[in-house]
């Protein structure tokens, strides 16, 4: 969301007009498409058979608006192609440590997203905090919620929570309660907690950590890749994004509504035979034989790697050969 390296773009391209959604994403090779802007309205991931009309703007991922180029030229290896079948989704286990008011906002949207039988456990230690987490069981469809009470930076009582067995955990900044400094120092010492239980252990933990400075973030930042940081700069961002563009907030919509597609992250042995070199085209192709368009990867054997953006490539040369391992991951656009 930033104005450092690729953006997102929605330029008018007329010489498209006539060809179908699915046709036209590997006709860049330096430029990804995300979806279309029709009659004002983005939709991201639109049916692989929608046909672009005169008027209709392209949303795509750019180094710079004058780097939109229609150079691609696909060379697709079909011998590397995988049918990849449709996966059912598995119930999801989700830790929250911490609260604030944005906490029930969250789980509802989380709702949205997790499997029937999910289940999601609230940690903290606010003063009838449990009532009031008990007061959203009524409306969470997919997810049983309950409550533990205790501090989130007691070691003792971290190491009782088998975080292990939990597919996601969420780590809230108390902001209601705490000046911004104490809550992100709060947030601080449970990461620190989290991160040695997990060195200790060889296993590595899911998290997802609010910060509500950003010098604490970039302090948080330093030794981990796998602590995905959010902060309130992610809305500053956002804005400064939409006042440049205001098409871009359509975009912005459709990629965070439950409705549509969103962002996914899956393995690359999906959509492509690993162990092999392949090209992007090659990824491309499958993914949209599949209904699905993909935008980039990420590559494990980066990921702790912070010169090369912790293994993820967005917006790839779709000439460039890479070989996928079992652990590395494809990203895309999708319904589920």
């Amino acid at each position: 969301m930033d104005f450092g390296g690729d953006e997102i773009y929605t330029p008018e391209l007329p010489q498209l007009a006539g060809k179908q959604f699915g046709e036209v994403l590997n006709l860049f090779k330096k430029n990804t498409v995300m979806g279309l802007v029709k009659n004002g309205a983005a939709a991201l991931n639109p049916p692989m058979n929608t046909v672009i009309e005169p008027g209709d703007r392209v949303v795509l991922i750019a180094e710079d608006d004058d780097k939109v180029f229609l150079d691609g030229a696909p060379a697709v290896d079909e011998g590397s192609i995988v049918s990849g079948s449709a996966v059912k989704a598995k119930p999801e286990r989700t830790m929250i440590l911490g609260w604030n008011w944005r906490a029930p906002l969250l789980l509802r949207e989380l709702d949205n997203y997790v499997a029937a039988g999910s289940e999601a456990v609230v940690v903290g230690d606010i003063e009838g905090l449990k009532d009031t987490t008990m007061a959203l069981k009524g409306d969470l469809k997919n997810q049983r919620l309950s409550f533990k009470a205790g501090s989130i930076t007691d070691r003792v009582l971290l190491e009782s929570l088998d975080l292990y067995s939990y597919d996601h955990i969420i780590l809230l900044c108390y902001s209601d309660d705490l000046e911004s400094q104490k809550a992100d120092a709060q947030t601080l010492i449970t990461l620190l907690h989290l991160r040695d239980m997990a060195d200790k252990k060889g296993r590595d933990f899911a998290v997802v950590s609010e910060m509500l400075d950003i010098r604490n973030r970039n302090l948080a930042e330093i030794s981990r890749a796998d602590d995905f940081i959010v902060s309130d700069k992610l809305i500053s961002l956002l804005l400064t994004q939409v006042s440049e563009n205001k098409a871009l907030n359509g975009v912005f919509t459709d990629l965070f509504d439950p409705e549509g597609s969103e962002a996914y992250i899956v393995p690359a042995g999906q959509f492509v035979k690993t162990g092999a070199a392949v090209n992007f085209y090659t990824v491309v192709e499958s993914a949209q034989r599949q209904g699905k368009t993909a935008i980039g990867y990420r590559l494990a054997s980066e990921a702790h790697n912070a010169e090369k953006a912790y293994g993820v490539h967005l917006n790839p040369d779709k000439g460039k050969f890479v070989t996928f391992e079992a652990n590395d991951k494809v990203i895309l656009l999708a319904e589920d």
